[in-house]
């Protein structure tokens, strides 16, 4: 009994070393199998690059949102308090019982006004005059952190303001000279309002890496913002920042109760709604696009691997003459179709990783190559060109790749695996 049990053939189990080994043979080219071998190269190119746009497009689009978000939250309140019934008169006590909220981080009372800004050239540009005191503002840590001239240390004692670089540059300042702000809220007279026209020295040059916040921002001391805006003993509003931005809809109602009076909050999602929709749409779309460029490739494959059948008949029908199963035809073509989507994958990620560890560098060498400035900060708001990894978006990618990859196999493998040894004699 055990002799013939050891007499009888042993049958190899699936994904066997000889199915691997055939799957292998079958992606190597000979030289009449050129045409083949540059489908299937194709394929794998085409997969490579289509996974590494994804991760990287992606990984951009997540890195303009992360840092438009920080330095919008991070110039702007996450809460924004403004009174109902009276004049805010109280600000400082309405903010330090606000501060005493868990969750808030700090209360700022501001003065908020618009005015014309000019300087040693130009005609002038719109700004945002923001009268704060000297202690809140070293707390907004993006602009205490940023300060690249001057300092803000007594900026309360004096008449100085702080200004961001990109308005230096465009009105042509530097630290020490006198910029001239006008208001149409001036002073009352007999005929009417007459605007208000007063120079103040700039003692302080930030850049926070967003043009838009860089060229239109005037920080002044709350005391002079009160005098300048016809606002003695009132605040405009408050701004609150929390520790979680995504939960500030809980701490309406603690600040509601802090307050103490009628007030209406605005948080930071309702003042940037239709920004951030329309990046999270944009987002979606790019993704949907660009996967057509992987699906392209595993279409590729699917061609490729019909070639393959067709041209491997013969060699088909040996197998199955051999004693090669359907299932082994079917898993040996499956390999080989498969790999080229896994190792393509793969290299795709590499590819990708690489290019947003170094998207800044790129940026920089592909200006220096066209002597122009990609990605203007004044029409793409930053500075600097962003890319942030997103692991569970990363895997999504590979595991799309992959699955379409797989998909593309299935058909050429069943037709493959179909082949009877008579039949297949006929693709010889």
């Amino acid at each position: 009994m055990n002799e013939a049990a050891a007499a009888k053939p042993s049958v190899a189990g699936p994904f066997s070393l000889f199915e691997r080994m055939v799957a292998w043979r079958y992606l190597r080219s000979r030289r009449k199998e050129t045409v083949i071998s540059v489908i299937a190269s194709i394929s794998f190119l085409g997969i490579m690059l289509g996974v590494a746009t994804l991760i990287v497009v992606m990984a951009v689009m997540n890195g303009f949102r992360a840092e438009l978000l920080t330095r919008i939250l991070g110039v702007n309140g996450h809460l924004i308090v403004q009174p109902l019934d009276s004049p805010l008169e109280d600000y400082a006590q309405v903010a330090s019982r606000i501060n005493g909220v868990p969750g808030v981080k700090y209360a700022i009372p501001l003065i908020d006004g618009q005015v014309l800004a000019q300087g040693n050239v130009g005609g002038g540009t719109g700004a945002l005059v923001r009268g704060i005191r000297g202690e809140d503002l070293g707390k907004i840590s993006i602009i205490a952190g940023n300060i690249k001239q001057g300092s803000i240390v007594g900026f309360d004692t004096g008449e100085g303001v702080a200004i961001g670089k990109r308005m230096a540059e465009n009105l042509g300042l530097v630290l020490g000279d006198t910029i001239t702000l006008i208001s149409p809220e001036g002073d009352i007279s007999p005929l009417g309002t007459t605007p208000r026209m007063k120079g103040y020295p700039v003692t302080a040059i930030f850049e926070v890496g967003m043009s838009e916040y860089d060229s239109s921002i005037v920080y002044m001391p709350f005391s002079e913002a009160q005098l300048y805006f016809n606002m003695d003993g009132r605040a405009q509003t408050i701004e609150i920042y929390v520790d979680n931005p995504d939960n500030v809809d809980a701490l309406k109602p603690k600040v509601e109760e802090a307050a103490q009076r009628p007030i209406d909050m605005v948080d930071w999602r309702q003042r940037n709604e239709t920004f951030f929709s329309a990046l999270q749409v944009e987002r979606n779309v790019m993704f949907m696009i660009l996967t057509l460029i992987v699906l392209v490739a595993a279409l590729n494959i699917i061609s490729g691997l019909v070639m393959l059948v067709k041209d491997k008949g013969h060699d088909i029908a040996i197998l199955r003459t051999m004693g090669a199963s359907r299932g082994a035809i079917l898993r040996i073509f499956l390999m080989t179709g498969a790999a080229i989507g896994v190792v393509g994958t793969l290299a795709g990620v590499v590819l990708g990783v690489i290019i947003c560890l170094n998207v800044e560098h790129i940026r920089q060498f592909f200006s220096w190559l066209a002597n122009e400035r990609l990605f203007n900060p004044e029409l793409y708001f930053l500075s600097e060109l962003p890319a942030r990894m997103d692991a569970s978006e990363t895997i999504s990618v590979v595991l799309m790749a992959l699955a379409l990859s797989f998909l593309a196999t299935l058909f050429p493998a069943w037709r493959a695996a179909r082949l009877d040894p008579v039949e297949a004699l006929r693709y010889e």
